[in-house]
C-alpha cells in the first residue's frame, strides 16, 4: 500500500508560504525564524509543546492547553519566563499578524534554550528559554478512514518518560509510526506495558462496542484534551463511556474505532492489522460525536 494518509493531513494552502512566526517576543518571517544549533530542543529534544486550533475566531480550549503547557514545563523544571496570560497574548498577537480568523493551527514550543556547551546537563542552558509559536492556515482533509498497525513499541511507565508529557522527545512515537508504515498502515497502534490497547503514535484511541464507547484507562497515554472532551460529551449525551483495559481481541471485533486529537478532532479508523473495523467507514456513534464536538467548539 502506498496511499498513506495521516491524522495530520491538511489541504495545501499557499498562504502558509508567507506566515509570520512568534519567536522570543518578536514576529518574524519564516526565513528569520531560526534557532541556534546549541538550542536544547534541537540538541536534546529538551522542551515541551502544545497544539491549538482556531475555529471562527476562537482558540478552542486554550485555557486547558496553556494549563497543560505550564504543568509540563514545571514537571521538567523549565521556567517559561512568561505568565499564562502573556502566552495567550502572544498567540493573539501572532493570529492578528497573520490575519487568521478560522481553520488555523498553532504549535507552541518551549525549550530550555541555548546551551553554553554541547552536552546534556541542563545547567548548561543559561540564556533562558526559547519560546516560539508557529501558526498555519490548516483545514484537515482525510480521503478515507485511517489504517492502523499494532507495533512492538510501547507507551512506557511514568518513571521512564511519562507518556502524559507533551515533550519534544518524540522518537519513541516516531519509531512506532515508521514500523506501522513499513507494515503498510498509516499510523501505529501502541499497547501499554501490560499488553492492553493504549493509544496511537499521535492520537488517543477509542472503540465502540454494542453502543458503548471504550478508551484506555489513561494511565499510559497522553492526557489528551480532545480525549477528555469526548468523554464529557458522551456522559452529557447519554452515550455509555468507559475508561478501561481492553485487548486487541476486543478491538478487532469492535463496531467502530476512532482517534481523537486537537488537529483532526475525531478521525475514523477503518482497518487495524488487516482487519476491517465494522463497515470500514465512519460509524454512527463516531459521526454523532463529531457533530457534538463541532457544536462544542463552534465550528
Amino acid at each position: 500500500m502506498t496511499d498513506h494518509v495521516s491524522t495530520h493531513a491538511a489541504a495545501d494552502d499557499a498562504r502558509n508560504e508567507k506566515i509570520l512566526i512568534w519567536l522570543n517576543g518578536r514576529i518574524v518571517t519564516k526565513a528569520e525564524a531560526v534557532v541556534s544549533v546549541y538550542d536544547s530542543g534541537f540538541m536534546l529534544g529538551d522542551g515541551v509543546w502544545e497544539g491549538i486550533r482556531l475555529y471562527n475566531g476562537r482558540w478552542s480550549f486554550i485555557d486547558d492547553h496553556i494549563r497543560r503547557l505550564f504543568e509540563a514545563a514545571k514537571a521538567i523544571d523549565l521556567d517559561i519566563g512568561m505568565t499564562p496570560e502573556q502566552v495567550i497574548s502572544a498567540v493573539s498577537e501572532t493570529q492578528k499578524a497573520n490575519g487568521m480568523t478560522t481553520d488555523a493551527h498553532a504549535r507552541l514550543m518551549v525549550t530550555r534554550g541555548v546551551k553554553t556547551r554541547p552536552f546534556q546537563n541542563p545547567r548548561l542552558s543559561q540564556q533562558g528559554p526559547t519560546v516560539t509559536i508557529i501558526m498555519e492556515h490548516s483545514r484537515p482533509t482525510l480521503p478515507r478512514p485511517i489504517r492502523l498497525a499494532t507495533v512492538p513499541h510501547l507507551r512506557g511507565l511514568p518513571m521512564t518518560q511519562d507518556p502524559k508529557l507533551n515533550s519534544h522527545s518524540k522518537l519513541n512515537c516516531i519509531l512506532a509510526c515508521i514500523a506501522a508504515q513499513k507494515a503498510g498502515a498509516d499510523e501505529a497502534l501502541m499497547l501499554d506495558v501490560h499488553g492492553f490497547v493504549n493509544t496511537t503514535n499521535a492520537c488517543n484511541f477509542f472503540i465502540v462496542r454494542r453502543g458503548e464507547v471504550w478508551t484506555s484507562t489513561g494511565d499510559y497515554c497522553m492526557n489528551g484534551i480532545t480525549r477528555g472532551k469526548v468523554i464529557e460529551l458522551c456522559r452529557a449525551n447519554g452515550i455509555p463511556v468507559y475508561e478501561r483495559n481492553f485487548s486487541l481481541v476486543d478491538t478487532y471485533s469492535a463496531d467502530e474505532a476512532f482517534l481523537t486529537g486537537t488537529f483532526g478532532a475525531q478521525t475514523p479508523v477503518g482497518e487495524i492489522d488487516g482487519r476491517v473495523i465494522g463497515t470500514g467507514q465512519m460509524g454512527p456513534i463516531t459521526e454523532r460525536l463529531r457533530g457534538l464536538y463541532k457544536t462544542l467548539v463552534g465550528a
